[in-house]
């Protein structure tokens, strides 16, 4: 689902502002950049996201301005250290002497400040609230109107199951019809046996019979219409329902003997279709 949200915390010297993104996507796919924050701040946005956003491709972009640059400061004893460890292992092997980048890279050169981190830390996190407020009430009106036209879309597979169910009904009468005629072209005139004539169509019409295909088709629509008025994540749940709706259609397609219910099966496939792009869409 796609939505954008934006915090912007201010206190003291030190300003955090926040933007999270949000467009659709099957899984939770989150992109975080969150500057020179701690490991330990970004464990805790990633867990703060991934307990507000079950689907979607999120980027979450974080900037902290004021105090020390990052809550960081070079160590100027451990640099001088470094630096001459170094250079006598250049001078050993021949090589040129260290530059400023690899002795800033060395542990321990680069400190972090860490009462500047834990303040930068927390504001970030109020900020991070401030736009998931945001992102979730965006969220919120696109899934009410994705309910709308899940229902609307429900709806018409709930009216092509009932035509299909009324048209199955007839089915042994059109099969003992269909093959008494048949019958009759390829023996002429003979008298036909009333007994193996009801035995034969009793035998396609059971193979025709798509009732316990219809009693789980109407399942599986009275649980997707239940769960477009359920609360929390319910994407996956859609998903597999749809699948579940899908797969009996098949079969009834599959036992299908009259062209009715054939076309009714694929105008009922060509709305599963629909529904199945915008359940990609829910969380």
């Amino acid at each position: 689902m796609t939505g954008y949200g934006r915090g912007a915390v201010e206190r003291g010297d030190l300003r955090a502002t926040v933007d999270v993104r949000s467009v659709n996507h099957r899984f939770l796919d989150l992109k975080l950049r969150t500057g020179l924050l701690p490991a330990a701040t970004e464990d805790a946005i990633a867990a703060r996201v991934r307990g507000a956003v079950e689907r979607g491709s999120v980027s979450v972009a974080m900037h902290v301005a004021g105090g020390a640059p990052g809550g960081t400061r070079i160590d100027a004893d451990a640099a001088a250290r470094a630096h001459r460890t170094l250079g006598e292992l250049a001078a050993r092997l021949a090589l040129p002497g260290p530059d400023l980048a690899l002795v800033l890279a060395q542990p321990g050169v680069v400190v972090t400040d860490d009462a500047i981190d834990d303040r930068a830390g927390a504001l970030a996190l109020e900020a991070l609230d401030a736009a998931l407020i945001q992102l979730d009430a965006m969220r919120i009106a696109e899934g009410t109107a994705l309910a709308a036209e899940l229902r609307l879309r429900l709806d018409e597979l709930v009216a092509a199951r009932t035509q299909i169910a009324v048209l199955a009904g007839s089915v042994p009468q059109q099969v003992a019809r269909r093959l008494a005629e048949r019958v009759k072209r390829l023996c002429d005139d003979a008298a036909l046996d009333p007994a193996r004539l009801a035995q034969e169509v009793a035998l396609l019409a059971d193979r025709a019979d798509v009732t316990e295909e219809l009693v789980r088709l109407a399942s599986h629509l009275d649980q997707a219409r239940a769960l477009l008025d359920a609360t929390g994540a319910v994407g996956r749940r859609l998903d597999f329902l749809v699948q579940e709706i899908g797969r009996e259609l098949n079969t009834v397609g599959a036992k299908a003997t009259t062209v009715e219910i054939t076309t009714a099966i694929v105008a009922a496939k060509a709305t599963l279709e629909k529904i199945r792009e915008q359940v990609q869409n829910v969380e």
